[in-house]
């Protein structure tokens, strides 16, 4: 195996030339929703609100695949919470969709595509680069999720119940973010003898 170049997503300079394969493209992408589903279900304590490991699930995905297939893969999570599943943290369904977390869900997809393309140019592989990597696309999520939020209830209610009870469990995934991705690469180089 070569020496992958900055627009090798990790998933692909891990498999190598199985990667471009349909039905490794379709395995990683349900198995991607998968974890996506399973870290909704993940509540971790802290204060003010305990947190799920989602947006981490998604941002380290997308880093990992790419924006094509991490995008693929979060449209197909957002698909399947469509049509019902009980794929997100509070159940599924296009109702729930277009309640209070719909601009969220829709931040995930946008989310995914820019922290993948930035994957593409490398920022995954040190961890100054993905923590900035990993910032932006949390801000996309709060964006979207936020000011869609604002439509409902306020901007100032949006702000309160939205963000800033989320700010500290951001922080600590960005940061767990720009440890993992970097290791990631480096047990993917090991592994290929580099």
């Amino acid at each position: 195996m070569s020496t992958p170049a900055l627009s090798t997503p990790l998933a692909k300079a891990a498999l190598d030339d199985r990667f471009s394969r349909p039905l490794w493209l379709a395995t990683l992408a349900v198995l991607g929703t998968i974890a996506i589903t399973i870290s909704a279900r993940i509540n971790v304590p802290m204060w003010p609100v305990p947190m799920t490991m989602q947006t981490f699930a998604i941002l380290v995905i997308a880093m990992a695949y790419g924006a094509r297939l991490g995008g693929a893969t979060v449209a197909l999570y957002l698909a399947e919470g469509a049509a019902g599943l009980p794929v997100f943290a509070g159940g599924g369904g296009l109702a729930y969709m277009a309640g209070p977390t719909g601009g969220y869900l829709a931040g995930f997809l946008v989310s995914a595509i820019v922290v993948g393309l930035l994957a593409e140019r490398g920022w995954s592989r040190n961890w100054a680069l993905t923590l900035i990597a990993m910032t932006i696309g949390t801000a996309i999520i709060f964006v979207f999720g936020v000011g869609y939020l604002a439509t409902l209830i306020g901007a100032r209610e949006a702000v309160a119940a939205g963000f800033t009870p989320f700010i500290w469990g951001s922080v600590f995934k960005i940061a767990l973010g720009a440890a993992v991705m970097p290791l990631a690469w480096s047990l993917v180089g090991a592994r290929a003898g580099r």
